[in-house]
């Protein structure tokens, strides 16, 4: 993929208030289940091991206990914003393999050099990914590859992750994979790919620079 003609992945944009448009999953139906995509399950088991990861690369990151605490308290909502991207990864990938888009590992591997100079180096990238998106080191490739999977769907629509299209796709994916979430969680909004019971926006947003790489800094 050519370096200068990156578009930005929406990961932030502002969710108006809906009525959700799907019904979410009791225990009864799914036990033991923070939500279920495709009829595969997200376990809450595999929701919890998942914010793990984050806390422990948070604890690793910042060992000042005061200020850790500081970073405890600025993402408290973390275990649900997780699982709103674990589900929204699902549906992306969806909508991509929909369009016949593939990402290999070779393109993976290039948007992260990239973005590793443009950190400062992979430590700083890992840094910046952990602090602004929540995403843990291990789970940094399989983050870069929907974001390729996202400008690639993009491409293909002739838009841009912003745009209308581009969600119109992915609600298309979340009616396909008639997602359930547990309520403890909130609800699946299939028109905006979004969990809902949100006062704040679900989605990031990575913003690149003009040379085509997010800036990070």
């Amino acid at each position: 993929m050519h370096r200068r003609r990156r578009t930005a992945l929406v990961l932030t944009a502002a969710i108006a208030a809906a009525a959700p448009l799907l019904t979410a999953c009791g225990h009864d139906a799914h036990p033991g289940a923070a939500a279920v995509v495709g009829g595969q399950r997200i376990t809450v088991s595999q929701l919890e091991s998942r914010v793990a990861e984050v806390r422990r690369a948070q604890r690793a990151a910042v060992p000042d206990e005061s200020q850790y605490q500081q970073v405890l308290a600025s993402t408290s909502s973390l275990t649900r914003d997780t699982l709103h991207n674990m589900v929204l990864d699902r549906v992306l990938h969806r909508a991509a393999q929909d369009a016949g888009i593939t990402v290999t590992p070779r393109e993976v591997q290039e948007m992260r050099t990239d973005l590793e100079q443009q950190a400062g180096g992979a430590k700083g990238l890992q840094t910046a990914w952990l602090q602004k998106y929540g995403i843990a080191p291990a789970r940094l490739d399989d983050n870069l590859r929907l974001q390729l999977e996202a400008q690639k769907l993009a491409k293909e629509l002739g838009t841009d992750t912003s745009q209308p299209a581009f969600w119109k796709a992915l609600s298309k994916a979340s009616g396909e994979l008639r997602i359930d979430l547990n309520p403890r969680y909130g609800t699946w909004d299939v028109r905006k790919s979004s969990r809902v019971d949100a006062k704040t926006p679900w989605i990031r947003e990575v913003t690149t620079a003009a040379g085509g790489q997010p800036v990070t800094a």
